[in-house]
């Protein structure tokens, strides 16, 4: 539980140097995603950020399991997450998806999308108001990825319609072997 409160904010071109340096190797990537309609926010620790996360309501990668999510009117997808090492347990991480929940909540956003990989954060994903609904494996071995989905244990019915909609597909969402694609975004 956090004692103070936390300095969290959205991220724009005048302030996107620290983040840049946050996100190192990968902070070149910043203005592609902002230039495309990506958004950022980030808890700050002093003139440092200490944890980011990406906000789009577009279609975005999702790496770790090597599919598109194209979201549909009134959707968004957090993703790209991170609690810098030095700045974990403290309870940033929940504090920025409080934050990120609230502005689509605000923003007359109907339903935010978000992926948690190997459980790591999924009681802070959880906590912050989402519901499991698809539960995805994957292993990799040799440049090929085997994913194993299935229904996360009572999943609503039309909330899994949606995210397999989201996922371009139905039960089950292809689940097998695929080549590994590699995409910086």
């Amino acid at each position: 539980m956090r004692a103070t409160a936390l300095d969290v904010g959205e991220v724009t071109e005048a302030n996107a140097a620290v983040l840049r340096t946050a996100m190192a190797p990968d902070g070149e990537l910043v203005d592609l995603r902002l230039a495309r309609g990506c958004r950022a926010f980030a808890v700050f620790a002093g003139s440092e950020v200490a944890a980011f996360g990406w906000l789009s309501t577009g279609s975005e990668w999702i790496g770790e399991v090597g599919l598109e999510i194209r979201l549909h009117e009134g959707e968004a997808y957090a993703w790209n997450c991170v609690t810098l090492p030095a700045h974990r347990h403290r309870g940033y991480f929940r504090g920025l998806l409080d934050t990120v929940v609230g502005t689509a909540r605000a923003e007359g956003l109907r339903r935010l999308w978000i992926g948690a990989v190997d459980g790591g954060a999924i009681s802070a994903v959880v906590g912050a108001g989402f519901t499991p609904v698809l539960d995805l494996a994957t292993t990799t071995v040799g440049g090929v990825r085997w994913i194993a989905t299935r229904p996360a244990v009572d999943a609503e019915p039309a909330l899994l319609a949606a995210a397999l909609s989201a996922l371009g597909g139905r039960m089950p969402l292809r689940s097998g072997l695929r080549r590994v694609r590699r995409r910086r975004h």
